[in-house]
């Protein structure tokens, strides 16, 4: 039977490289947005809202998909709001694909809040995870949307009977413009910025994540977990953590990627310096620099997501993942965390989307 994917959130980091990954591998695949993406070859654009049912419907009308990745997130102002959208973006999707009866496998991407809990209870009193943080780590006893995202496909799987996954990945390093949370073009900007203003490249975080042992995952390693765990048997209805394969500390790696863009760097010295406080003030400076060298992106806030950096960046904990349990079923992919981040810096600038 053939396969055929829909990639649910098409448009992001996580999505966009899934969908490079499967064409690539010859799967006929389908991206579903609200704004579709029409820069891959050989993705098919599918544009619908999450949101309505009705409209659900009639955009999936003609497609009856094998596989199902589930790779994005609506943000709200209350974990409440969160845990009430974004199982319902679940719900809906995967009652209308209930009636076609084609699913065999539905993929959902989450990331290191299962164990961490939600952005706001980073830094709160409370019981953290000893690291590296492992798929058995029980939930925590706080709401999370993540939680009933997982919950909505455990009930669709036993009506239905398809297999399913769930991937962890840690802060996910790859290409995508407009995206919400993109460390990696955060940082190409604000390097930018700083080649362009004579400033230094100043850490932003906190004393733990500078000097502690860290880990990433690279958008294309997330890309071919995901289809290894759709068409393994040993990996069917189970967890994964995803991470590139190796450890870094910010201290090593923040002048390296300062030196990339020819900057001078600074570390931690006595408190966390926010780099949402800094680029506030650089927009006109990004519309100069994009003029100046006839960039694609003259908006900050289109390339940049500086709350999201900073959040990673300050947590009070070094962070990182286990990775043994797909290692043992036969995962074996790995990349360079300094690869995975030049690799980014040289697309984006091919891309002119940075000087």
């Amino acid at each position: 039977m053939e396969n055929i994917a829909l990639v649910v959130g098409a448009t992001g980091i996580t999505g966009s490289n899934l969908a490079e990954e499967l064409i690539a591998q010859g799967w006929t695949t389908y991206g579903l947005s609200r704004n579709p993406n029409n820069t891959i070859a050989g993705l098919r654009p599918v544009k619908a809202d999450l949101l309505d049912e009705q409209n659900l419907i009639k955009a999936l009308e003609d497609i009856s998909p094998t596989h199902i990745y589930f790779t994005t997130w609506m943000r709200n102002d209350t974990e409440e709001e969160n845990i009430r959208v974004n199982s319902l973006l679940v719900r809906n999707l995967l009652n209308v694909l209930s009636l076609k009866k084609s699913v065999k496998h539905v993929a959902l991407v989450t990331g290191l809040k299962h164990y961490l809990g939600p952005f706001e209870a980073y830094a709160k009193e409370g019981v953290l995870p000893e690291t590296p943080v492992r798929e058995e780590h029980p939930r925590l006893p706080i709401p999370n949307f993540y939680y009933t995202q997982e919950d909505e496909i455990y009930k669709a799987s036993e009506r239905d009977g398809f297999t399913w996954s769930i991937h962890r990945p840690h802060t996910v390093i790859g290409y995508a413009v407009g995206n919400l949370m993109n460390m990696g073009t955060t940082l190409a900007v604000y390097a930018s910025i700083c080649k362009e203003t004579g400033r230094k490249m100043i850490w932003p975080g906190s004393e733990a994540q500078w000097n502690g042992v860290s880990d990433v995952t690279d958008a294309g390693i997330l890309a071919k977990q995901l289809v290894w765990a759709s068409i393994t048997e040993s990996a069917q209805n189970q967890a994964f953590n995803i991470v590139n394969g190796d450890v870094f500390r910010w201290k090593w790696l923040w002048k390296r990627l300062a030196d990339w863009f020819g900057v001078e760097s600074e570390g931690f010295e006595t408190t966390i310096k926010p780099l949402e406080n800094v680029l506030e003030n650089d927009h006109k400076i990004w519309e100069d620099i994009a003029q100046k060298y006839n960039l694609k992106e003259s908006r900050l806030n289109r390339l940049a997501s500086a709350w999201h950096t900073d959040l990673d960046l300050g947590r009070p904990l070094e962070v990182m993942c286990d990775m043994s349990k797909s290692r043992k079923l036969g995962f074996k992919a790995y990349i360079n965390t300094e690869d995975s981040f030049i690799s980014l810096f040289e697309r984006l600038r091919n891309e002119n989307l940075i000087p």
